[in-house]
């Protein structure tokens, strides 16, 4: 989906994987019923920084900051790896995906290292 926004291929998977252990967040907090603060402490990060996961600020956030944080929550983070498809687009086809509205607001195809 992020590919589908110009973000060249390699960025676009972190931007995917980011995004769902960030969804993975906010749904711990949502499920759990904490305040930010409580959650921050769980969390072992500051209230706002675990408010910019929160609002889907993805270009804060490394894979690793990530799965640190769900790790100190008693986390578990599986990945699995398989080889993409062959991805052929021919002459006006378009494919396309919705991403998250907070995702659209807070990645821009700048570049993040």
């Amino acid at each position: 989906m992020f590919a589908d926004l110009g973000f060249d291929p390699e960025e676009a998977q972190h931007l995917v994987l980011r995004s769902e252990l960030m969804r993975a967040i906010r749904k711990h907090i949502e499920d759990s019923g904490q305040t930010q603060q409580q959650a921050a402490r769980l969390f072992g990060v500051t209230q706002p920084r675990l408010n910019m996961v929160v609002k889907g600020k993805i270009n804060e956030f490394s894979l690793d900051a990530l799965v640190s944080m769900l790790a100190k929550a008693g986390m578990r983070v599986e990945m699995k790896v398989k080889k993409a498809p062959a991805r052929r687009r021919e002459a006006g086809q378009r494919i396309s995906a919705s991403p998250p509205r907070e995702l659209l607001t807070s990645a821009a195809p700048d570049r993040m290292t």
